[in-house]
């Protein structure tokens, strides 16, 4: 059968199926079960209304139950056997430790964490706040937000063509090395390429430092988590201002290949950043979205006030509105951090883990699919909803929180 004759089939059976279960539901619990009719009509009123939401989710309940409840139990024990069935308890734990494959996929995968939920975060806050300010803002937003519409897979053969390499005497048909081979060593490539980014990890390092210092300038009669919080945090900003001012240095001292086409998706480290960004490529729209519609939330009269103080637009964005949306901010941080931990098609369709990209759940899939180890697989899923769970936790304490 063609397949999108199979999909429009599937589409229709799927909403014809709710529709009717929805609408026969209704129908045995008001005609049959809880009649509204005789000496108990009021009585039998109450009932179904009490009855009908548990009816309505119970369709949810169920495959939640059985392919998401029921999987974590089964992985859960999967985890505690080897791959013939034996018990073993721990083992594969200690065994999965002791790979440096397992290692390099935590190390990326903590690389991932940090870089992608901040840097969708920021430029979809970035286009938010420029593209409300503008004319044509909602066509900007329609094309920022189109990646959203592309799968993973599909994004990953974009960029691939992208970063895309062939020799020196070809036509390059990618376009980072079609813009690296314009460059010949001269003032104007080390401008672009070595004075251009040691000014913008500089920038970055002097940003993060003065963050570390807001934190802690902000401890003297805060409550304990909140030192706890702001410590962690200070200490995280700082370490990441290291990292930037280490890099800057590396741009200053670097001796760049000139002329030659470059491999980028093989370059140890360097090559996470590019498939990094793929996702945040694909983010940004996200962000973007739901970070708009807090920022027209924010009331105008407070936007007002700091105008008629004297507050520049940087002041009304840093001290007005952001504070205001923070909120939404971290919900969309954390949004995109549990889809970070579950990276896995732009990886395989980009390197299949090789030149250390490996990340966890290609981890997990190539020793459950391609090794046959259940027991290591389940060992690395379970890691895999360790890491997530919290974050879902919070995330949905948050939520009800704001709910109040």
């Amino acid at each position: 059968m063609n397949p999108a004759l199979n999909a429009v089939i599937v589409i229709v059976a799927g909403v014809g199926v709710c529709v009717s279960y929805f609408w026969l539901a209704n129908l045995v619990l008001d005609k049959v079960i809880f009649p509204a009719r005789g000496a108990h009509a009021g009585r039998n009123i109450t009932r179904a209304n009490r009855v009908r939401p548990w009816l309505f989710m119970f369709p949810a309940l169920f495959f939640v139950g059985v392919y998401l409840a029921y999987p974590v139990f089964a992985t859960l024990w999967l985890s505690l056997n080897d791959r013939a069935g034996n018990f073993v308890g721990l083992r594969n734990y200690n065994r999965m430790f002791s790979e440096p494959k397992f290692g390099e996929s935590l190390r990326n995968n903590m690389l991932w964490l940090i870089v992608v939920p901040a840097a969708a975060t920021a430029f979809g806050l970035l286009a938010a706040q420029l593209t409300d300010r503008i004319r044509w803002g909602s066509i900007a937003k329609s094309i920022i937000f189109m990646p959203m519409a592309i799968s993973f897979v599909g994004a990953s053969v974009i960029w691939k063509l992208i970063y895309d390499a062939r020799d020196a005497s070809l036509p390059q048909i990618g376009l980072l090395n079609a813009v690296w081979m314009q460059f010949d060593g001269g003032i104007g490539s080390v401008l672009m390429l070595q004075a251009l980014p040691v000014i913008v990890l500089v920038t970055m390092a002097l940003a993060l430092g003065f963050g570390a210092w807001l934190l802690l300038r902000g401890l003297r009669g805060a409550r304990v988590p909140q030192v706890i919080l702001r410590l962690v945090l200070a200490v995280i900003a700082l370490v990441l201002a290291g990292v930037a001012l280490r890099w800057a240095w590396g741009a200053v001292v670097v001796s760049l290949p000139y002329g030659r086409p470059q491999q980028w998706l093989q370059l140890p480290f360097w090559n996470n950043f590019f498939l990094m960004a793929v996702l945040v490529w694909i983010q940004t729209g996200f962000a973007m979205v739901i970070l708009s519609a807090a920022l027209r939330g924010v009331p105008e009269d407070t936007i007002e006030a700091a105008v008629l103080d004297g507050a520049n637009p940087f002041q009304i964005f840093f001290k007005i509105k952001a504070p205001q949306i923070i909120g939404t901010i971290v919900v969309v941080w954390t949004t995109i951090t549990i889809l970070v931990l579950k990276v896995f098609d732009i990886v395989l369709a980009m390197t299949n883990g090789q030149w250390e990209t490996q990340v966890l759940a290609n981890y997990m899939y190539d020793k459950f699919f391609r090794a046959f180890d259940t027991g290591m697989g389940s060992a690395a899923a379970m890691i895999i909803m360790a890491l997530v769970t919290p974050i879902l936790v919070w995330n949905v304490w948050n939520a009800r929180k704001e709910m109040r």
